[in-house]
């Protein structure tokens, strides 16, 4: 199976999101090359100084046809479940590939790399495009700098060319998903003797804040107007993480975080809630930051598209997912699906996996959507 040995040489590269991932793209480079892929490359600089790349392919002429997007990063392995084999050595065992990023979504790249090579440049009447992006796991940088620098993605864009992102859907059709912004608060202090007059208590100065976003997660959990039944959960999922990382109860703590994560759908306005979270900021003298890091996706579920998606997918009705995705970034392509093999409940896990029958499964897809819409 040519999709397992495509599964497996890339899960051998470790593309954890704060490294490099270079030699996977020379890697896919060279595979996209040979069969007939025109490659153009995006490099950036991340903010921990390290060099990124994103490589967006073309195969066939005319106009229109099908992009492909993936990305190449995975989130770290550092409980890994396999103390012989490492989360960076693929494993095969029980009809499985085991391995980081196997699920997630090394296999799905291996799917459409095994089904593209079954059509020759002459064989396409509309062009395939092969996207890999890097940092999806970590806000969608790799995205962006597509958005930006691409003449490629720019052509995608002008001829209102189609587009799968690739993530595990258990080859369901997903047609729409949340979006993902993180506001970061941070209450700054004076470390001391907790004995003495000394010390300024950051956690005291951010409490005020937390008793407003607390009433402001409470507002989403229960009123209709910030929700929408399409999900499952069907609210913002607003999510309270804090730490001062203080190292002893007898010094007073200099510096208080809270990160909140939220999940922004379709037809839900949430910058009210976020107007509200900045004007308590202001009040209460803590800081901060919001970062939006990707919209939600929503395409017309009657749309042509999606139909001849459930067709070809033997389906018969589209998705929903309460995750996000770079498609959040690619807010110009206007017919987009989330579509790929693998289940989302095994990705991130430290045991992560794809069975070799969603690899087999996907590539037949994958083949009949490119035939379909290229070919």
């Amino acid at each position: 199976m040519k999709a397992l040995r495509y599964a497996k040489r890339l899960v051998s590269f470790d593309t954890t999101s704060h490294l490099s991932n270079r030699l996977i793209c020379k890697y896919l480079e060279l595979k996209l090359t040979k069969h007939g892929f025109l490659v153009e490359k995006t490099e950036y600089v991340d903010a921990a100084g390290v060099r990124k790349q994103n490589l967006i392919a073309k195969k066939g002429g005319g106009q229109g046809g099908l992009a492909y997007f993936s990305h190449s990063d995975v989130v770290p392995a550092n409980d890994w479940f396999d103390g012989t084999a490492g989360p960076f050595e693929p494993t095969v065992m029980q009809e499985r590939l085991y391995g980081r990023g196997s699920c997630d979504m090394k296999g799905s790249i291996a799917c459409m790399l095994a089904a593209a090579q079954q059509f020759a440049w002459d064989d396409l009447k509309h062009p395939l495009y092969f996207v890999v992006t890097a940092d999806e796991e970590t806000g969608f940088a790799g995205a962006r700098s597509v958005v930006q620098d691409s003449k490629l993605y720019r052509e995608i864009v002008n001829d209102g060319t189609r587009a799968i992102i690739g993530e595990p859907t258990s080859l369901d059709v997903v047609y729409t998903h949340k979006g993902i912004f993180e506001i970061t608060a941070t209450a700054s202090g004076r470390a001391a003797h907790s004995s003495t007059r000394d010390g300024v208590n950051a956690n005291v100065a951010m409490i005020p804040f937390l008793n407003d976003l607390k009433v402001l997660r409470d507002q989403t959990e229960a009123i209709d107007g910030w929700q929408n039944d399409l999900f499952d959960p069907p609210t913002l999922s607003l999510n309270i993480c804090i730490a001062d990382n203080s190292e002893a109860s007898n010094i007073t703590p200099s510096k208080s975080v809270c990160k909140t994560s939220l999940r922004p759908m379709p037809g839900v306005d949430v910058e009210p809630l976020i107007e509200q979270l900045v004007d308590s900021a202001q009040q209460h003298g803590v800081q901060l930051d919001v970062q939006r890091y990707g919209a939600p996706m929503l395409t017309d579920a009657s749309s042509e598209f999606v139909t001849k998606a459930l067709e070809l997918a033997h389906k018969q009705e589209p998705q929903s997912a309460c995750y996000s995705t770079d498609a959040g970034v690619f807010s110009e392509i206007e017919h987009k699906i989330v579509f790929g093999p693998g289940s989302i409940a095994q990705a991130h896990t430290h045991d992560e996996w794809i069975s070799l029958e969603q690899l087999d499964q996907g590539t037949e897809m994958f083949t009949k959507m490119i035939r379909h819409w290229c070919g």
